[in-house]
């Protein structure tokens, strides 16, 4: 039987690639698959932490640096200039603190953030008019166009933002002056932590606030740890006028700054423990020097920085001490005597 031989049958081009490409794929593949077993495994991404709404947390990383604006004064009161960064020793809870930074009152150019919180509580209703002239008299002296900033606030049973921060004169004579009303309480304390909270912490620059006031705090959530512990944290000087002897001289020794109550004693020590200074009037020209005095006083501060050694953030209370060395100890100076240790978020600059 003839064997019927099979006739050969044409493979068309296009077909011809496909093999190719099928043998080329059958002998790479096993090469790039060793290489890629080689290779070391990716790291799997990190789960952001997520706020309850499902939105993602920015991850926020503290380094802490300790502002101290300082004020130094001989014993008449005057304001010293002309010291040195040498002059300064820092000490964080009995330890040497390293001076990072140090501006002298003569090129401390840093912006002022003032804020301006006047009491307008039933007993203030006398004094409403000149408080009010005083008050824009310390904005006027106070502000550099184009570089400061103040706001002005009043605080009764209503804590109430008049005029944010500006450096326009024009508005804030309106807000100053637009005052007309009294409230019925006294909320000092609530006063000093929403500014400090909202306002203070975000400024970028030095940060002070100044209270006008004739009474005790008398309605306030807060107290005056809370008060005194934003400011801290918050690195906001308070200064306090108070106007508590009616502007007329007839109190025996407020004249001189006497502290007369228990009143009296919370705003010094609200001031004490923040670097600033508590006066205690007895007239209309009283008045007026005490704002004229903090004004000086904003413009002289030596300005210093430091990161603490101990840099734990564990809630624990941390006391600063600032001396004055080479034989300067007739010399006095005031700066905040602490601060509690807790991760804030304040701005630096």
């Amino acid at each position: 039987m003839a064997v019927r031989e099979q006739a050969s049958v044409p493979i068309p081009n296009n077909m011809k690639k496909v093999f190719a490409h099928l043998i080329t794929l059958c002998l790479v593949l096993p090469v790039s698959l060793a290489v890629f077993a080689q290779q070391p495994k990716p790291q799997k991404p990190a789960t952001p932490a997520t706020t309850e709404q499902g939105q993602e947390k920015p991850e926020i990383i503290n380094v802490r640096r300790v502002r101290l604006p300082i004020t130094v004064t001989d014993k008449k009161g005057q304001l010293v200039s002309g010291l040195t960064q040498s002059d300064f020793l820092i000490m964080e809870d009995k330890v040497p603190q390293q001076i990072d930074s140090f501006t002298s009152e003569e090129n401390n150019n840093l912006p002022l953030y003032v804020g301006v919180l006047m009491d307008t509580s039933p007993s203030t209703a006398g004094k409403l008019k000149f408080e009010q002239e005083s008050a824009m008299n310390f904005i006027q002296t106070v502000v550099r166009p184009r570089k400061d900033r103040v706001l002005f606030a009043t605080f009764d049973d209503q804590v109430t933002l008049r005029q944010d921060f500006t450096d326009r004169l024009e508005l804030l004579d309106r807000a100053v002056f637009a005052v007309k009303a009294t409230g019925k309480q006294t909320a000092l304390y609530d006063a000093i932590w929403q500014f400090c909270d909202e306002k203070m912490r975000s400024a970028q620059g030095r940060r002070s606030l100044v209270i006008i006031t004739d009474g005790d705090d008398t309605y306030s959530r807060a107290d005056i740890n809370d008060a005194i512990d934003i400011a801290q944290r918050t690195e906001t000087t308070l200064f306090a006028i108070s106007t508590k002897a009616g502007l007329s001289g007839a109190v025996p020794g407020v004249e001189a700054g006497t502290v007369k109550d228990q009143g009296d004693k919370g705003l010094e020590r609200l001031c004490a423990e923040t670097g600033g200074i508590a006066f205690f009037t007895g007239d209309m020209l009283a008045l007026e020097r005490s704002f004229s005095k903090i004004a000086r006083e904003l413009r002289s501060q030596y300005l210093i920085t430091y990161k603490p050694t101990n840099d734990r953030y564990d809630g624990s209370y941390r006391r600063v001490e600032v001396q004055l060395t080479g034989g300067r100890q007739n010399l006095r100076l005031r700066t905040k005597r602490g601060y509690k240790a807790v991760s804030d978020s304040v701005n630096a600059k």
